[in-house]
C-alpha cells in the first residue's frame, strides 16, 4: 500500500524530500520517493505507474518542479499535487516551451555543461533561486545533493497526459525565480485549483509541515 508518491525535480534526488516523507510517515501514511534519474519520460511514467498499480488504494502523486512532467502523465492517481511543477501537454517539451516564452533578466537557473556534457547548476545561483527561503544548514545540504543532468531533460515530450482527468492542485511560490514569469500561471491554469504561497521554489523544505497538510487534504479529497 502506497499513500503518497513524491517525484523529484531535475538536479534533485529522493534524499531532498526526506523530511517531507518522514513527516507524512509520522501521520501513518506510506510514502514512496522513486529515483527517476536519467530515465526517459516514458520510463519514469512506467516506474511510477507500477507503484500506483501495486497499491490497494489510489495514491496522491506529488510532482516538484520537473517532477511535475512525469506526475502529469501518471494514470490511476487519486489526486495530483504540483509544487512549482512543470505541466506539459501532449507534444510539448520544456525546450519548446522555453523557446516560445520570453523571460525577465535574472529568471531561470544558471546551468553550465561539465566535462561529461551534463548540465551542472551554479551553487550560489541554486542556493538563491531553489532554496532562497530555506534555513541553514538545510539549504547547504540541499545544494550539496544536487546532481548534474543530461541535456535530454529539456526534450521530454508527453505522448499522453492524465492531468486533464485527475483532481489536481498547483502550489505556486511567490518568490520562485526558476522559471520565466508567464509559465506558472500557464501551468496553474491546467489544474483543478491553485494556491499562492509566499515561498521560493522549494516549499517542501521551507514549509514541510504545511506541504504535508496540503498533501493530506488532497488524499482526503478536500481542497
Amino acid at each position: 500500500m502506497t499513500d503518497v508518491i513524491i517525484l523529484h525535480g531535475a538536479w534533485h534526488q529522493p534524499a531532498h524530500y526526506a523530511e517531507l516523507a518522514d513527516l507524512l510517515r509520522a501521520r501513518d501514511l506510506s510514502v514512496e520517493v522513486p529515483d527517476l534519474y536519467e530515465l526517459s519520460l516514458a520510463e519514469s511514467t512506467e516506474k511510477v505507474e507500477a507503484i500506483v498499480s501495486g497499491s490497494s488504494e489510489p495514491p496522491v502523486v506529488v510532482g516538484h518542479s520537473f517532477g511535475g512532467v512525469t506526475a502529469g502523465t501518471v494514470r490511476g492517481a487519486a489526486a495530483l499535487v504540483f509544487l512549482n511543477g512543470w505541466i506539459l501537454d501532449v507534444g510539448e517539451s520544456p525546450a519548446a516551451v522555453l523557446a516560445e516564452t520570453p523571460g525577465e533578466p535574472g529568471e531561470g537557473l544558471l546551468a553550465l555543461p561539465d566535462a561529461d556534457g551534463r548540465l551542472r547548476l551554479d551553487p550560489d545561483d541554486a542556493r538563491a533561486k531553489l532554496f532562497g527561503d530555506v534555513d541553514e544548514p538545510a539549504a547547504t545540504r540541499a545544494v550539496r545533493l544536487l546532481r548534474p543532468e543530461p541535456l535530454s531533460i529539456f526534450d521530454a515530450t508527453p505522448a499522453r497526459v492524465s492531468w486533464r482527468d485527475t483532481p489536481s492542485t498547483y502550489l505556486r511560490g511567490r518568490q520562485d525565480r526558476t522559471v520565466v514569469t508567464p509559465l506558472p500561471d500557464r501551468f496553474a491554469g491546467r489544474c483543478s485549483r491553485a494556491e499562492l504561497w509566499d515561498t521560493s521554489h522549494s516549499p517542501y523544505l521551507s514549509r514541510p509541515a504545511a506541504v504535508a497538510d496540503l498533501i493530506e487534504r488532497q488524499r482526503a479529497g478536500g481542497g
